[in-house]
């Protein structure tokens, strides 16, 4: 019932079209390999395997960057530490399963122009609960970037969009791609939630701060 009504919610937007469906996570992972979609609509808990091993296994078959299917975690609570782990794993970002059709749309959109999906105090909370199990070390990497991706990694973290970014900090949008394909580059992030994660996990960012 739930898929059927995801179908037809998307289907019926202009540039959308469902062109798979999975009962299971293994079938997930099939399916996925298979059709090569754009956006993935993964359930947290999914029976076989869950929807974190199969975000795992999905994005191991594809190489870094450009080509890898953009995957949306859907879950029941905003602090499900599957939630995290989903996210560690790859995917672009959460959503609600309260949501409304209007806010399943704009995810989808959102996420296939590769922006992120991140409810940042929801982020913060499950970052800060993951740096009290484990302590951060700080990272190498911190010290590459320049003042400029530092600051554009902190309000990546804080949800914002390349354009919003641009419009904070005064500089083009151009400027903003460039120094968030550095970050990217030099936190080994997979996309921006994963430069966001790498930047809770190593202290960069503190969760409480």
């Amino acid at each position: 019932m739930v898929r059927t009504a995801l179908r037809v919610i998307l289907d019926a937007e202009d540039g959308l079209e469902v062109v798979g469906e999975a009962a299971t996570g293994a079938e997930a992972v099939s399916v996925v390999r298979e059709l090569r979609p754009d956006v993935v609509l993964m359930d947290v808990r999914m029976p076989e395997i869950d929807g974190i091993q199969a975000t795992r296994q999905i994005l191991s078959g594809f190489a870094q960057g450009p080509g890898a299917p953009r995957i949306v975690v859907v879950t029941t609570f905003e602090n499900d530490a599957y939630v995290y782990d989903a996210l560690r794993a790859g995917a672009a970002g959460f959503l609600l399963k309260r949501a409304s059709p209007e806010e399943l749309v704009s995810a989808v959109r959102l996420v296939a122009r590769s922006d992120s999906l991140l409810y940042p105090a929801a982020v913060r909370t499950l970052a800060a609960d993951h740096a009290r199990r484990h302590p951060p070390a700080a990272p190498a990497w911190a010290a590459r970037l320049t003042d400029r991706e530092a600051e554009v990694l902190r309000r990546m973290a804080k949800g914002l969009t390349n354009a919003e970014i641009a419009e904070g900090m005064g500089v083009g949008p151009a400027t903003v791609k460039s120094h968030v394909a550095a970050v990217l580059a030099k936190t080994a992030a997979r996309d921006r939630t994963q430069a966001v994660i790498a930047a809770y996990e190593s202290g960069f960012i503190r969760p409480n701060a």
